[in-house]
């Protein structure tokens, strides 16, 4: 039997997604410029409180999934097993991700796109980025012990390797307008930087 508090959280979480995809619905049919939060918040079937309760504006709901997918890889990376090299935790996340969540849906192309016409997003992007890479550093940290000198400017350099290789393959992926799956492409990359991390 499902606790109150456990179906408080499954109601929020649902409460986001539907905002989330409302959004997204909306900045696709309409573009970011002519999405209001009154147009969101009457989409999604909520009130202007509600949303304010969840996102601090309508580019906080359009990123959501991204902030959510980068929250669930830095979680698959440390839980990897612990003999693997910080170079095969972070493969054997995204191999994890791509099989427990799926190949991406449209969505994610979509939400790429309109993130390349929208400075405000690709300003919050970035950042996300940013953070991210902080978070799979330490992951890595925290995975082999301080190591020998150098050891964590190979670690920025892999984090940060790993990012481009995903993003190189994720924009090749919508180039192709997704005639491949994203994971035989990210595969692709990753093997191509594999030489200097394994």
């Amino acid at each position: 039997m499902e606790t109150t508090a456990g179906l408080r959280e499954r109601k929020k979480a649902e409460t986001r997604q539907a905002i989330h995809k409302a959004t997204m619905r909306l900045a696709v049919e309409r573009g970011l410029d002519h999405v209001t939060v009154d147009d969101i918040v009457e989409a999604a079937n909520v009130s202007r409180r509600t949303f304010s309760n969840y996102f601090g504006n309508k580019e906080d709901a359009l990123l959501y999934g991204e902030e959510q997918r980068i929250r669930s890889l830095v979680r698959a990376v440390r839980e990897r097993p612990a003999g693997e090299s910080g170079w095969q935790a972070l493969r054997g996340a995204v191999r994890d991700e791509l099989e427990n969540v799926g190949e991406p849906e449209r969505e994610w192309a979509v939400r790429t796109l309109l993130t390349r016409r929208h400075p405000a997003l690709l300003a919050r992007q970035l950042a996300n980025h940013a953070e991210l890479e902080r978070e799979l550093v330490q992951a890595i940290c925290d995975r082999e012990g301080s190591g020998e000198p150098g050891a964590d400017l190979k670690r920025r350099i892999m984090a940060a390797a790993f990012l481009v290789a995903l993003r190189i393959a994720t924009n090749i992926w919508i180039e192709e307008q997704e005639a491949r799956p994203l994971s035989e492409i990210m595969e692709q990359a990753l093997d191509e930087v594999a030489r200097t991390f394994a």
